[in-house]
């Protein structure tokens, strides 16, 4: 059993924890310095009555999470076993589709754990651990993850050196080691999935809802540029849905055989599609001088990106990005701009857009938005949990 520890915050938190807000901010306490990471706090307000229970797991969000509001809950197998079949039990709609078989079965705060999510890959689960605190609690874990589910093999990324990066490892746990790439189905396409080859899998699950849109309303006979494109996840459902042609820019040497392979995967020949790596500012510099023009342009970088001549921060650089895009893009044709950074919320992106548009002397309307899929559970009372931010902007 994990020690638990007596821990008074200030007014402000203990308000937060009484309201649910699941984040342990460091200013709210007096002294958090000499916390250990995995210890299970009782956390009182300034009179010293209990307002809930949380664990110390130091992110770059704050020093851990909430757990529970009950005094007496004891934080042991069974009490994350009852969160994963709980979360389970919110994805029995993902677990019967036939054409689905990648989603995510815990998301954190969300499902009730800040720190730890689960994604499940046709049979395989992936375990993602966000702090040395929560990693502290992997037997239990790994417990109640086995008593809930049935499985061929189970894998883990840790992500918590001090910089909040990945961990090298072959970050296989237990179970069946798969035979990589594992091929897995997103709305009746392939992704070949490796868990076992560092930090990413090959394709980013949260935005399976635009791909679909992409595929299904915005890609029949278009020129699609997919930017930042990684393995070239967006150009297979363009493709998927039409496209005359689709264009992959990445600066990362891996994304021309990775994409290649995407294509592969689902029977399509990635010879008559472009995939070409290159900086995307170098791109977009060189499509302007050549000319080029594309129907729709797929935005989706990092939130932050250094290449040897750019250094790039969507909160300060979006708006030229876009200005960049808006460059390039037909007359009524769609730009889908995209962030992952949590940091400013779906207004403030809106603002980025104007922004732009207004610069570059065009008029725009926005056609859709999209946030999250619903595997991606959030929580009302944690804004920065629901990070994606999408927009499908009409370009007149």
């Amino acid at each position: 059993m994990t020690n638990e520890i007596d821990v008074k915050v200030k007014d402000a938190l203990a308000q937060d924890l009484q309201k649910g807000v699941p984040i342990l901010l460091k200013d709210g306490f007096h002294e958090a310095d000499s916390f250990k990471e995995g210890s299970i706090l009782n956390l009182q307000n300034p009179a010293g009555k209990f307002v809930g229970k949380g664990y110390v797991g130091m992110q770059n969000k704050g020093i851990g999470w909430l757990l529970s509001k009950k005094e007496n809950e004891k934080i042991d197998t069974s009490f994350f076993q009852k969160k994963i079949a709980a979360a389970i039990k919110n994805r029995e709609d993902y677990y019967s589709s036939n054409d689905t078989t990648a989603f995510r079965i815990f998301n954190g705060e969300g499902d009730g754990i800040g720190g730890l999510t689960i994604d499940y890959f046709d049979g395989f689960y992936l375990i993602s651990w966000y702090s040395e605190g929560i990693y502290s609690f992997k037997e239990m874990i790994l417990e109640a993850l086995e008593a809930s589910v049935s499985y061929r093999g189970i894998y883990e990324k840790k992500r918590f050196d001090t910089k909040g990066q990945y961990v090298e490892d072959d970050d296989f746990v237990k179970g069946e080691r798969g035979e990589f790439p594992l091929i897995v189905k997103e709305n009746g396409l392939n992704f070949a999935i490796y868990l076992n080859d560092g930090a990413m899998v090959g394709v980013f699950l949260d935005q399976r809802d635009v791909r679909k849109k992409i595929r299904d309303a915005y890609s029949k006979g278009k020129n699609v540029l997919n930017t930042f494109s990684y393995t070239g996840a967006f150009s297979v459902f363009a493709a998927a849905g039409g496209a005359k042609k689709t264009t992959s820019v990445d600066l990362a040497k891996r994304s021309l055989t990775k994409t290649t392979e995407q294509f592969e995967v689902n029977r399509m020949d990635a010879e008559k599609q472009d995939i070409i790596v290159m900086d995307v500012f170098d791109y977009f510099k060189y499509a302007k001088r050549k000319e080029l023009a594309f129907d729709v342009v797929i935005l989706d970088p990092p939130s932050f990106a250094r290449s040897k001549k750019y250094t790039f921060s969507s909160a300060k650089d979006y708006t030229n990005l876009l200005k960049d895009a808006i460059a390039i893009t037909e007359k009524n044709g769609v730009i889908v701009a995209s962030t992952n950074n949590a940091t400013f919320g779906m207004k403030k992106f809106k603002t980025f857009v104007e922004k732009a548009f207004k610069e570059s002397n065009r008029k725009y309307t926005i056609e859709e938005e999209y946030s999250l899929p619903s595997d991606f559970r959030t929580s009302s009372l944690f804004k920065e949990g629901n990070y994606l931010k999408v927009l499908f902007i009409r370009v007149k």
